[in-house]
């Protein structure tokens, strides 16, 4: 057998000899596919999602954000892709708190803030109080939570509606309880027009808010183990040491989500007021989403309510990204 010949026969031998001895690399083109297909499942299950999200909240925004840079009046309404460039005329219009609109845009501004802060505080406080009061067993406790979440079950505008009612000036419940009952007013007060809607509209945002805050610190409750506060009553701890040392620092992770979340619920919230006020909402209770729909569908000028939205959206970043940054500082530097 001639050199040739040998190598010619042994070749075969040697390749079967290698790919016996790394079965990785005769395996390997074979897995490949099904790596990327389990690598990809993924991406392909939070598709629908991820679509759903860029049609419903991306697509607007962005919508909004070009609106904000035209001069979209009532002119323009039937094709307003003709409508005329403006550059960031509106928002230099909206931050012109010298001029009446800025003027007025600012003073939203101010009312949407004290608002939010008393609703959110008095939420939390309301609800963290009602919760730590039904961590204890008692007869009914079960009928009081059902009761307590009666407010937020209920539809919005069923709800608010009710409230409209009984804020009546002639007819009202709250008037009737006040003046005629308890005669703690001089007169019947008008509480939906002046400076008491600021009063009305707090009122029924912390009745309609409070139950989110009592479900969610209740949840949290659950975490906390009974051992803590049985050591503690052993150590002669009171009720309120126990809830300053023991249930207020373990709440901590759940109340810095509470809190942003009702912050940014109240600031946004549209439907308390507009149901509450209908489409002019008194001075006192101007908050600045009923104020931006006024700009945009009272006056027609879309322009300047898509760019105070902007600006809404900007402000409400800012504050959420400083507070995250704060809180989980906050727990980095918890001992």
């Amino acid at each position: 057998m001639s050199p040739d010949t040998a190598m010619t026969a042994t070749a075969p031998t040697a390749e079967a000899a290698v790919r016996k001895s790394s079965p990785g690399a005769a395996r390997g083109p074979r897995r490949r596919p099904g790596r990327i297909r389990r690598a990809g499942l993924p991406y392909l299950l939070l598709l629908p999602a991820l679509l759903l999200e860029l049609l419903v909240h991306l697509v607007p925004m962005v919508i909004g954000a070009v609106m904000s840079l035209k001069e979209l009046t009532q002119f323009y309404i039937r094709d307003w892709g003709t409508a005329p460039w403006a550059g960031l005329d509106n928002y230099a219009v909206s931050v012109d708190f010298d001029a009446p609109v800025g003027k007025a845009l600012l003073h939203s501004f101010l009312v949407t803030i004290a608002f939010t802060l008393l609703s959110v505080g008095l939420c939390w406080l309301v609800g963290t109080a009602a919760a730590v009061f039904m961590q204890d067993t008692f007869r009914g406790r079960g009928l009081l939570r059902a009761l307590f979440l009666v407010p937020y079950a209920l539809p919005v505008y069923a709800a608010v509606i009710t409230w409209v009612f009984m804020f009546q000036h002639d007819n009202g419940l709250v008037n009737h309880v006040l003046h005629d009952q308890l005669g703690l007013t001089d007169k019947p007060s008008f509480w939906l027009i002046g400076d008491n809607s600021f009063l009305a509209l707090l009122t029924v945002s912390v009745w309609k808010g409070w139950p989110f805050a009592f479900l969610i610190v209740m949840a949290g409750l659950q975490n906390i183990p009974r051992e803590l506060y049985e050591a503690a009553a052993l150590d002669g701890a009171g009720m309120l040491q126990q809830i300053r040392r023991i249930t207020l620092p373990s709440l901590r992770p759940v109340n810095q989500v509470l809190v942003l979340v009702l912050f940014l619920w109240t600031f946004n919230d549209f439907n308390t007021p507009y149901v509450l006020f209908g489409r002019s909402a008194p001075e006192a209770a101007d908050l600045i989403s009923v104020h931006i729909y006024q700009a945009s569908f009272v006056t027609w000028n879309f322009g300047t309510g898509s760019a105070m939205s902007v600006l809404l959206l900007l402000f409400l970043l800012v504050v959420t990204g400083v507070y995250l940054v704060l809180t989980s500082r906050g727990r980095r530097t918890a001992p």
